[in-house]
Order: C-alpha cells, then structure tokens, then sequence
C-alpha cells in the first residue's frame, strides 16, 4: 500500500510540474513546434492581388484575405509597393523588386489601388492557418468585461509566389487567436506589439 501512495503521490508531482510548465512556458513550447508544423485551415491559388496604400505600409488583398503591410516586426523592413516600367504590380524588399502580375486597365485610372492578376505560368498561392498547439492562460483578465480567455493560439497567413523562371517571393504573417468559452475562437487577426503582424519576407534567389 505505502509502494501504490508513493507511486501515485509522485506521478501527482509530475502532472502539476508538467502543468506548471505549460503554463508558464506554454507559448514558447507552441512557437517551437509551429517551426515545423502548423494546421492548414485554408489554401488556395491567387487568383488576383490588389494594393491599397502610398507605396510603403497599406493593405494587400489577395482572394478577398486582407494582409496588412502596416505592422512588421522588428527584424523585419516593410517592402515598398507600385508599379513597374513594364506596366506590372511590383513588391520591392531587400533591393530586389518581384513583379506580382501585370495591373489591370482600372489600376491605371487609380490612384489608390493597383489590382492585377498572376502572369502565366505563375504558381501562386495563399495558405491560411494557425498553431497545432494553444497555451493555456488562466491568469488573463479582462477587468472591462471580467472575462478572460483560457487558451491562446497563433493564426498564420502565408503567400508563396512562384515564377516559372525560378524567382521566389514568400511572406508570412503571424498573430494571435483567443479562446473562451461563451465565443470560442475569436478573430484570427489579434495583435500583440513587436510579435505579430508581418513577420518575414524574401526574395529568391
């Protein structure tokens, strides 16, 4: 009997210590596991892409999916946006500008938004997603409305842009979900300063 007590007093200790864990490292464990696996909730292939802005920061619209060029992390420049000597939409980081598609014939009457559609043979495409695994965060307080969420996740938006030529133009966006029991999960799009919002971009090669 004191052998099956002390068995199960410390496989108490184990769960609280994992639970203590997860808890206080529990963001940390899902932002590691998210470097190698998130779960797909949405992926299709661009079928048109439109610029809303002054040329640096604005809105892209890709497939009616919103993806704001206003918030980068730190490590991260905002590209520039416009168009190009050969009558394309154009993104420009890094010093190497990748040419979205050619623009429309509204876009040229526009002032405001550049709209345009992928050329051919372009493998272009928008993936939306978010973290195979949430944390937990029981001691969140909302003292406006007393209620908190329990857990939290990361979404994702993730565009990848193939030209048949071999360039390449991925950016990804990351932000925070909630999660309580009156409303589930909330809007995907929630922002927390200097992580979230555009997180990477390149240009390849």
């Amino acid at each position: 009997m004191r052998k099956i007590l002390l068995t199960l007093l410390l496989l108490i200790l184990l769960a609280a210590s994992i639970a203590l864990l997860w808890i206080s490292k529990g963001k940390e464990i899902s932002n590691l596991i998210d470097g190698y696996r998130t779960v797909e909730t949405r992926s299709e292939q661009i079928r048109s892409v439109s610029y809303e802005g002054t040329g640096t920061g604005g809105v892209l619209n890709v497939n009616e999916i919103l993806l704001s060029l206003n918030d980068a992390v730190a490590a991260v420049a905002a590209p520039s946006i416009g168009s190009t000597k050969d009558g394309k939409l154009g993104l420009a980081s890094g010093g190497k500008v990748f040419p979205l598609g050619q623009l429309t014939k509204e876009s040229e009457e526009s002032t405001t938004r550049l709209t345009a559609t992928p050329d051919n043979g372009d493998d272009a495409r928008i993936v939306v997603g978010h973290s195979l695994v949430s944390w937990p965060t029981p001691f969140d307080l909302n003292f406006m409305t007393g209620a908190s969420p329990s857990w939290r996740r990361h979404s994702y938006q993730k565009l990848v842009w193939n030209k048949p030529d071999g360039m390449k133009l991925e950016m990804l966006w990351r932000y925070e979900q909630y999660y309580d029991r009156t409303n589930g999960w909330t809007s995907p799009t929630m922002t927390r300063a200097g992580e979230t919002g555009l997180i990477k971009i390149a240009i390849k090669p």
